[in-house]
């Protein structure tokens, strides 16, 4: 499971994701990769379910890049309590994704393979993704 080693704060607000994406936005490592459509917080344990799915299917050949990290903690406060007392404890992590943020990206492997393992990882995760091949790549 991806999560920071330390913080500055235990906790943070909420905030509002809106814009596109200006960093990580072209495939930087690999030759294949899925580019996010949609804006919305990806927590860990679906990039993890999502980079379980890809080596699977891949069968531990080519290499696998995670462009997106999470670290932004997000609070719940338990079931059945009371509106009020302060902000809940933290839960778990999540990564901001905007539109055209690249999430995974692979190499080694045939086209065909790689779009199925990443059709398979995008089914994991809660934003709309995109199939995206390299520019100068070649068979």
């Amino acid at each position: 499971m991806l999560l920071p080693k330390r913080t500055k704060y235990r906790k943070t607000q909420k905030g509002r994701v809106k814009g596109v994406a200006s960093r990580g936005t072209s495939i930087a490592y690999g030759s294949f990769g899925i580019k996010s459509l949609d804006t919305g917080f990806i927590s860990n344990k679906q990039i993890e379910a999502a980079r379980v799915a890809v080596t699977r299917y891949m069968k531990r050949e080519g290499k696998v890049w995670i462009r997106i990290f999470p670290d932004k903690p997000v609070t719940s406060k338990p079931a059945e309590v009371r509106m009020g007392k302060g902000k809940g404890s933290p839960e778990g992590w999540v990564a901001v994704v905007r539109p055209g943020r690249m999430l995974f990206e692979c190499d080694g492997v045939s086209l065909e393979i790689a779009k199925e393992a990443l059709r398979l990882a995008s089914q994991k995760l809660s934003v709309k993704t995109k199939f995206i091949v390299r520019r100068d790549y070649t068979e």
